[in-house]
């Protein structure tokens, strides 16, 4: 027997965007969206072209190359037709290949937020998705604290998702914009609505303001639904949206949903959602959760004892999924071939080739561990972990030695009584046998040391021209001044707009900061092949 088809449809570059103390750059929603790529999600929601200058440039060019991108909107505004519609014209104008309008669905909101009668709202709903439809993209509407409408008034709340439905929109999404319905209302009231709208034009958007995010989210796919939205690590508005980093390994390891529906991903994705989990972490500049399901360090730990005794003979005695099947690993203190499997994943991913039998797999888990246990977070600085990797199996060429640097942080007064901080570095390189000394100035120690590091590099100057540091983010990872610190740099060769991560650690921040740097250099001439 066939199995459906579920949609997933991610909005993190919208939705997420609301979570308080978050604010993505156009490079960061640039970076995520290629991660939702390399997830293998079926939508990408980008955000609102036209609402701020970052959504607009972001929506400037189409962002993913498997998902269907996807622009966010408002239907059109009542008492104005479709061509006199300043705000709709832009999101129909974006560089997407779909678009997603929210629609009111509950008559309170109707009277309140828009001022206009119920069969105006209507007919707004189908103009706009007519519009879209005649401008070639595909059609979606939100229908806005949908569960809370129907519970008002039901004849309502179906009338508008029947007006999308009829008007041409591929999906119908009802949204628990509230975060207040509970899973047995919300498969009840998706039951309704397969009187009006066939499931498999229905979507679900839960919140998680009850905690039943997840739950509301599969008691709708079960009873009917085909779209699921969310988020990766449920960030989002309030206490988040769903969580699709804890939705996709249910759906597709729990013989519950497994048996009955298949996603568009491959479980070689699917292993691949650890990573990607804590890379986003990363990205966010905060620690992983370590107890998320399925991709948290602890999600799959076991101390030394009777469970760890047990799991040695027979890992399902105390695991529900195998953790190499979502990128995880098993941590039990006892077993020393604890992660060698996902190291082989990741190496092959990067394109290292290494025989499983190499002895020096063991010395590289080894020192991994190590530096791991020193405060190193590879999941998001892939460069840096294929340089450890390529040191280990004897891959990367003595390129340049450091041989000191030295950085000079000066805070006074100019000429016109300014106060200013003036930072100078000196690096002291060996090239060929050569010793090599820069110096230079910037506007803070990191900066002056990436200018003076990277301005005589020898033979290798002309290969860097179009290196470029474009982000920077530390953290501490223990209290006080003299707190170990983790920092994480991206970096971007401006000439191919090719982007790559690279990660320091140090109880000196400048020492990170610039371990960081001298990777992403070396890393740079490593993979344009510089003997």
């Amino acid at each position: 027997m066939s199995k459906d088809r579920l949609y997933l449809f991610d909005t993190t570059l919208r939705d997420g965007a609301q979570t308080s103390g978050i604010d993505f750059s156009v490079a960061e929603k640039v970076v995520i969206a290629e991660l939702l790529d390399r997830l293998g999600v079926d939508y990408v929601e980008g955000g609102y072209p036209g609402a701020n200058p970052t959504d607009t440039e972001f929506f400037s060019e189409k962002r993913t190359q498997n998902a269907v991108f996807t622009a966010f909107g408002m239907t059109k505004r009542a008492g104005r037709s479709v061509s006199n519609d300043p705000g709709l014209a832009q999101i129909l104008s974006a560089h997407s290949d779909a678009c997603c309008f929210v629609a009111k669905s509950w008559d309170y909101h109707v009277k309140v937020a828009l001022g206009c009668t119920n069969a105006e709202n209507l007919q707004s709903i189908a103009e706009t998705v007519q519009a879209a439809v005649d401008a070639g993209k595909e059609a979606m509407i939100d229908c806005e604290h949908f569960f809370d409408g129907y519970k008002a008034n039901p004849d309502y709340a179906l009338a508008c998702a029947q007006a999308a439905y009829e008007a041409g929109a591929r999906w119908v999404v009802l949204c628990d914009t509230n975060g207040g319905t509970l899973p047995s209302e919300v498969a009840d009231i998706v039951h309704a609505v397969q009187h009006v709208v066939p499931g498999n034009h229905l979507g679900i958007h839960t919140h998680d303001d009850t905690g039943h995010a997840i739950a509301n989210t599969l008691a709708a796919v079960d009873a009917g639904a085909r779209q699921i939205q969310g988020t990766l690590n449920g960030i989002g508005e309030r206490c988040g949206n769903a969580n699709l980093i804890t939705l996709i390994p249910t759906l597709m390891l729990k013989p519950a949903y497994a048996d009955r529906f298949e996603l568009g991903m491959s479980g070689e994705q699917l292993r691949d959602i650890t990573s990607i989990s804590h890379a986003f972490d990363e990205i966010l500049n905060r620690s992983p959760n370590r107890h998320a399901p399925y991709v948290g360090e602890t999600a799959f730990a076991t101390k030394a004892g009777i469970h760890a005794s047990a799991i040695l003979k027979d890992p399902q005695t105390y695991e529900h999924v195998a953790p190499e099947a979502v990128g995880n690993r098993r941590r039990v203190l006892v077993s020393d071939q604890a992660g060698k499997s996902n190291l082989l994943g990741e190496l092959a991913r990067l394109g290292v080739s290494v025989d499983k039998s190499d002895p020096r797999l063991d010395r590289l888990l080894a020192e991994v561990k190590d530096r791991e246990a020193q405060g190193y977070a590879y999941e998001a600085a892939d460069a840096s972990f294929e340089l450890l990797a390529r040191r280990a199996l004897g891959d990367v060429p003595n390129l340049f030695e450091v041989n000191s640097f030295k950085v000079m942080v000066e805070r006074r007064f100019n000429a016109i009584g300014e106060l200013i901080t003036v930072s100078e570095a000196v690096v002291k390189l060996m090239i060929d046998g050569e010793t090599r000394m820069s110096v230079a100035e910037g506007n803070g120690p990191v900066n002056a040391l990436d200018m003076a590091l990277r301005k005589d590099l020898g033979k290798y100057q002309s290969v860097i021209d179009g290196l470029e540091l474009i982000d920077y983010k530390v953290r501490i990872l223990n209290g006080g001044t003299g707190a170990v610190t983790r920092v994480l740099i991206e970096s971007q060769d401006t000439r191919t707009n090719w982007r790559w991560f690279t990660v320091g650690v140090s109880s000196n921040i400048v020492d990170a900061s610039f371990q960081a740097l001298i990777d992403s250099i070396t890393y740079t001439l490593v993979k344009a092949d510089i003997a």
